[in-house]
């Protein structure tokens, strides 16, 4: 069973959660490709790493199937797959790793493309949907998340990101998807989450 990424509801607005996401690690690839073909040029990467291509030979398990070896520690996959735009034409594809993983402990890749970083807390508004993991679709749900954010008085901080919680076999109908954007904790002062962390 896939570990889901824990987060905090702290109220729920028109159309979108407010959740506050604690420090967490991922493992990301930088990918320079359209926004429909990002996944499945990031995939290949991302798989080697979940399947025993880091330092430690570690496993990773995927949602499904699951690959697993007898002689190495396996390591449960979180959900979501997060994309999230870099520069122009290009994107980061992220695999959100268990709460367990740390700076210190998380498998260190082999292959150059793959990097395995920290990421802040924050506080992120979110907004579900599902079908097809079209760029049309991100746009459209994203435009209605900044719409609803705004009107709620929130400041939006850095670029909206893409969430996958599902296998690409799985059918497009069936998929549960969400687009989140950062917001500051304190929308007078544009501050998030992470700057009261890095400040206590």
């Amino acid at each position: 069973m896939t570990e889901q990424q824990p987060y905090l509801v702290l109220r729920t607005g028109p159309g979108f959660e407010l959740r506050r996401y604690p420090a967490h690690m991922v493992a990301e690839v930088t990918v320079s490709a359209g926004f429909d073909d990002t996944g499945n040029r990031a995939f290949r990467y991302i798989f080697g790493y979940i399947t025993g291509e880091n330092r430690a030979r570690t496993k990773l398990a995927m949602p499904s199937p699951v690959v697993q070896n007898a002689a190495s520690e396996q390591i449960a996959m979180t959900a979501p797959v997060v994309q999230r735009t870099a520069d122009a034409g290009s994107y980061v594809v992220a695999f959100v790793l268990p709460e367990t993983d740390t700076v210190e402990t998380a498998p260190e890749p082999v292959r150059p493309e793959v990097r395995v970083r920290r990421v802040p807390a924050s506080v992120s508004a979110a907004s579900q949907y599902s079908g097809r993991w079209t760029q049309a679709s991100y746009q459209r749900h994203c435009a209605d998340l900044l719409a609803a954010v705004a009107a709620t008085g929130l400041t939006p901080v850095g670029e909206p990101r893409f969430a996958r919680f599902d296998p690409p076999y799985k059918p497009w109908f069936l998929r549960s998807n969400e687009v989140l954007v950062d917001v500051a904790d304190n929308p007078a002062s544009g501050r998030t989450a992470s700057d009261d962390t890095a400040d206590s």
